[in-house]
Formats: C-alpha cells, sequence, structure tokens
C-alpha cells in the first residue's frame, strides 16, 4: 500500500455505499471510495514504541489480502476472551481471511503471540447507510483466554475537550519510528466544535464521533492504525476512523465513539 493520500485513511469494499459518499469520510488510504489492492492501513505517527505486556487487549488484525509481507491490515482490542472491537471497513472481508494476533509488539516476529482466526462478524447495519457507526464485532474461533480486555466506554460525555486519551497501533510512522510494530501516542480530545468547523465539508458527527489529536499536527493515527483501540480511564473510548492525511495541521484523527454504540456493541459480546 502506499502512504497517505489526502482524505481516507483505509480502504472500503467496492460497491458499499460509504459515509464519504453521505457527506463524512470514512478512513482510508486512498481518496476513492472504491476498494484499493492494499486494503485498510492507518499507522501512529509522532508516537513512542510500545509494549504489548503493557496493553495486552490490543490486538493486530492481519488479512490473507494484505500486501504487506506481516499480513498487516488493521488493528482491533480484546473486549471479551472471544470478541474483538475493530472498525467497520477494516472489517468488509470473508471472515476466512482473517487472523486476530496477540501479544506481538514486532509484527514480522512470528515466534511471539497468539493467533486466532475469526469466526464470524458482525458490522453495524448502519455503517455505509449514515454518517459514522464505523464500528464491528469480531467473533475469535479460538479465545485468547487469560488475556485482560477492555472495557466499552458508555459515557457519551467522557469526551469533553482536553480529556487525555491515548491510541495504539502498528501502522505507518511516516519516519517518525519503526514501521510494523507497536506504539502509542498521545492524543487530546479537540471536541465536537473543533472537528465540526474543520471537517465541515467532510460530515463529522459529533453524535458517533471524536475528534482528537492536536491543532498544530504531528502526532496522528494513520495508515495502519485503522480499527485499533483509542483508549481513555482505562476503557475503549474510541476506535480508529478517518482523517485527512496524517498528522497534519488542522486535521486530527477521528474515531468512532464507543459510548455511542455501547448497547449494540454489548448485544454482541453477549450473544
Amino acid at each position: 500500500m502506499t502512504g497517505k493520500k489526502s482524505v481516507v485513511r483505509a480502504a472500503l469494499a467496492a460497491g458499499v455505499l460509504t459515509a464519504a459518499s453521505l457527506g463524512a469520510v470514512a478512513v482510508a488510504g486512498t481518496a476513492s471510495a472504491a476498494q484499493t489492492p492494499g486494503g485498510p492501513v492507518n499507522r501512529i505517527v509522532g508516537g513512542t514504541v510500545a509494549h504489548t505486556a503493557d496493553a495486552p487487549w490490543a490486538i493486530q488484525l492481519s488479512n490473507s489480502g494484505s500486501p504487506d509481507a506481516t499480513g498487516e491490515w488493521c488493528g482491533s482490542t480484546l473486549v471479551k476472551a472471544n470478541k474483538i472491537v475493530t472498525a467497520a471497513h477494516c472489517a468488509q472481508e470473508a471472515a476466512s481471511t482473517y487472523t486476530a494476533i496477540q501479544g506481538r509488539d514486532v509484527l514480522s516476529d512470528k515466534s511471539t503471540g497468539k493467533e486466532s482466526k475469526i469466526a464470524s462478524i458482525w458490522v453495524d447495519p448502519e455503517y455505509g447507510k449514515s454518517p459514522a457507526h464505523d464500528v464491528a464485532v469480531m467473533t475469535l474461533a479460538t479465545p485468547f483466554d487469560g488475556v485482560p480486555t477492555l472495557a466499552l466506554e458508555t459515557d457519551k460525555a467522557a469526551d469533553k475537550a482536553g480529556a487525555a486519551s491515548v491510541v495504539y497501533g502498528w501502522g505507518s510512522t511516516e519516519g517518525t519510528g519503526p514501521e510494523d510494530t507497536f506504539q502509542k501516542v498521545d492524543v487530546p480530545v479537540l471536541g465536537d466544535d473543533y472537528c465540526s468547523k474543520q471537517y465541515a465539508s467532510q460530515g463529522y458527527t459529533p453524535d458517533g464521533e471524536i475528534c482528537a489529536g492536536y491543532e498544530q499536527g504531528g502526532k496522528d493515527s494513520c495508515q495502519g492504525d485503522s480499527g485499533g483501540p483509542l483508549v481513555l480511564n482505562g476503557r475503549l473510548f474510541g476506535v480508529v476512523s478517518w482523517g485527512v492525511g496524517c498528522a497534519d495541521a488542522g486535521n486530527p484523527g477521528v474515531y468512532a465513539e464507543v459510548a455511542t454504540y455501547a448497547t449494540e456493541l454489548q448485544q454482541q459480546l453477549d450473544s
């Protein structure tokens, strides 16, 4: 997959009505809404090397269609021993093509970590029909028993400006760190008012999305991080969704707001 492009951070399946076509932009590596050969990619820019031992619930999601030698596709979060939450735009392929990987800091080091195939996929049925709703739940064929999970954030008021959230991923660093390596970066919440103005033409949705990053840019999620966790106060606060470029001034990252979809997500966790 080529580097970041100007509008979206991860490709969507061909033929799917996208949020972009409805006034919101889905995360993608291309400005097109059509599926591209590389599939979804988003990565951490301006962060620091992290360790899955400290964030065991961070799950790498690989796909057999990825052009990356490691199979890198998207991120996700372990919320139950057999359930992971990711972005809807990351979950458009057949379940058999995905592998969930836990505990692997460097993706090329296949001697470490646990792996599981995906038994089934639930995608928010409103995704592609209306703005936002970029969430999905995958059921693991082999549960990651004994691995700590992350609780869902259920308070929609948690996204107040200034809240100190952190995003994790294995994606592109744009030269700010090692590639295909687990990293994290602090991205404070900027608030709905800011992104509603900055992304007026892209259809930012205050009721369902979180705006986080820095007005001056420099630190952000990027290609390869799609679907990964935005964490606040020890809970899954957001899911990496979309943005304009990566770490560019005035263009912060946008995340699916977990609290907005918590009821639907919990139903999937209980199924």
